[in-house]
């Protein structure tokens, strides 16, 4: 809706801005909030770093390899622009691997880690949704409401903003949950996963443009549904059951 940004002449596209910095802020709310639930802020900021570094060379390399192609004649075009041409799920499960593997090194413990890396994944989350909000290729149904954002000559659901009210909601919920006086291990990840996912699948009906599979269900439906009755289930193993009288 607003894919660049006039400053004295420069253009610059606001996605990449608003990633850029989107992740800075993510990695300082690690950074920051790591104390809530007992970890150390430095070992925490580095797994977030590692995380968002392998994130950045994974999806890449996984690109240049998916479009080889398109590569194999000039190889310093792997390295060079660097604007255009990620690919995103690749870029995640390098991430997470490369996160995962750093916490080993440094003997983290899996839940207490998870638990203080939570809110930088929400952040995250609603850092997509903004950049997907300002120049992004995803966009709402049709509708008459008067909130809604005119596109392609349309108005339509402004259902990035709603995502970003669901990503708010979650952060607000983790940030109860890893209150020191009621923290407990893995609460906090699981609360925050299971508001966010019954946000998603909620906001996510107000899509048009959604990979979908079998007779037109919502992949981000489906897997937001999976994620919530995990979540349930694994609160309701949280709650500790009243003493015998």
């Amino acid at each position: 809706m607003f894919p660049t940004l006039n400053v004295g002449g420069v253009v610059f596209p606001t996605t990449g801005l608003v990633i850029l910095l989107g992740t800075w802020l993510s990695l300082v709310l690690v950074e920051r909030t790591a104390s809530r639930v007992g970890q150390n802020q430095q070992l925490m900021y580095g797994v977030a770093v590692t995380a968002v570094f392998a994130g950045f060379v994974g999806a890449r390399l996984t690109f240049v390899a998916q479009f080889w192609s398109a590569f194999q004649e000039n190889l310093l075009n792997i390295i060079w622009p660097l604007n255009t041409g990620y690919n995103v799920w690749g870029g995640v499960v390098v991430g997470l691997v490369a996160a995962f593997f750093y916490a080993r090194v440094k003997r983290l413990h899996f839940w207490p880690a998870l638990d203080a890396l939570t809110s930088g994944l929400v952040f995250a989350l609603m850092v997509a949704s903004l950049a997907d909000f300002m120049g992004g290729p995803g966009y709402g149904a049709l509708t008459a409401v008067p909130w809604g954002m005119t596109q392609f000559g349309v108005r339509r659901h402004p259902v990035q903003l709603y995502e970003l009210v669901v990503g708010g909601l979650a952060l607000q919920a983790w940030w109860r949950a890893s209150r020191r006086e009621r923290y407990e291990v893995a609460r906090p990840f699981w609360v925050a996963t299971a508001v966010y996912s019954v946000g998603r699948l909620f906001v996510d009906a107000f899509r048009d443009n959604v990979p979908v599979v079998g007779d037109g269900y919502h992949l981000v439906q489906i897997v937001s549904l999976a994620l919530l009755l995990v979540a349930l289930f694994q609160i309701g193993q949280l709650v500790k059951p009243l003493p015998e009288s």
